[in-house]
């Protein structure tokens, strides 16, 4: 029987034959990767809604390379060590590559091209919010956009797939900790401002100050770059002011490390002088001393959703035209970095 449908999708398949959408698109790309039982009851499913194969998608995945491509501003930074594992792990599941790559430069078309348009790569991760996505809408393969879903960094653009964290959220929940804690004089090292993250982290702790009636003095906000010596430079400048606030909030876990490294150089404890939380939770943010209070943002379902979200594009399973966006919560980890006021 045929089922009556205007247009059969994979999805119809999949729902005929009680399995995933992408074990049927795996059964007509490489049947030799699923059962015989599955097998059968896909290639049943198929006859009986009448599904076609899209020949010009057909194409395009036997010419594919089974690679994706992830590219992020600094893939030294520890952040990124959970989600590139989590990256690899679900895309070999699917029987892809990953290839991983640092940004160099801001126009995309230099250092994407190669790896995209000459098929080393079937699609992109981007995990870097500062590039032009216009350019980004024009890298195209043949007259065919190329996959690409965002990833961590927030990017204001609805035609584009993401896979985000609430930074805004997690940054006003920071605050909302200290102020629980009774501080009232609280500082802020913000991460670079190319990053739409950071932006949206400040946001936030001015969000969370507001709300608490409490002022944001300019003499505490300190600008940096996501590394422990930007944590350094803010401590030096606090020593030089001979004013401390009693709590700072540090866009990153690096940044906050190196503040409390160079203030306990000079005989200043965290917390009983200062508290400090940061944002990430690293590896080594539980075994630092004092273990480091801060913002845990899901990294292993940033890494999977990200690349399953991608995978499916490129197999024809989720349509590129319809962008999903997916925002994940941060959860407040306390451990010993703070501490109530006075």
């Amino acid at each position: 029987m045929v089922l009556a449908r205007k247009t059969t999708t994979i999805q119809d398949v999949a729902r005929h034959a009680s399995v995933s959408a992408a074990t049927v698109s795996r059964v007509l790309s490489s049947p030799e990767r699923v059962t015989e039982t599955t097998r059968e009851r896909v290639y049943a499913a198929v006859r009986d809604t009448g599904y076609t194969i899209n020949q010009a998608a057909r194409s395009l995945r036997l010419k594919a390379a089974r690679t994706i491509l992830m590219a992020a501003p600094n893939i030294g930074n520890p952040f990124y060590s959970t989600i590139v594992d989590a990256v690899i792990r679900e895309a070999a599941e699917r029987g892809y590559s990953v290839l991983v790559a640092s940004r160099i430069g801001d126009d995309p078309n230099r250092w994407l091209s190669d790896y995209l348009l000459s098929n080393r790569a079937d699609g992109l991760l981007l995990f870097d919010g500062s590039l032009d996505t216009n350019r980004l809408h024009g890298l195209r393969d043949d007259g065919v956009a190329l996959p690409l879903v965002a990833a961590y960094d927030e990017i204001p653009d609805a035609k584009i797939h993401s896979v985000i964290t609430d930074n805004r959220l997690a940054a006003k929940r920071a605050i909302k900790h200290l102020v629980e804690l009774g501080h009232t004089e609280i500082g802020h090292i913000i991460g670079p401002s190319r990053n739409q993250s950071t932006n949206e982290r400040f946001i936030g702790f001015a969000e969370a100050m507001q709300e608490a009636g409490l002022a944001v003095r300019e003499e505490w906000l300190f600008p940096g770059t996501y590394n422990m010596e930007s944590g350094t430079a803010a401590a030096e400048h606090l020593l030089a002011s001979g004013k401390l606030p009693t709590a700072v909030f540090s866009g990153n876990d690096e940044m906050a490390i190196g503040l409390i490294h160079r203030l306990r150089l000079e005989g200043l404890d965290c917390p009983r002088d200062i508290s400090v939380v940061g944002f990430d939770d690293i590896a080594v943010a539980r075994f630092f001393d004092p273990p480091l209070t801060t913002m845990r943002q899901p990294r292993e379902e940033i890494g999977r959703m990200a690349t399953r979200s991608l995978i499916d594009i490129i197999e024809g399973i989720a349509p590129e035209d319809e962008p999903i966006h997916v925002v994940l919560n941060s959860d407040l980890v306390i451990r010993e970095s703070t501490r109530r006021a006075g």
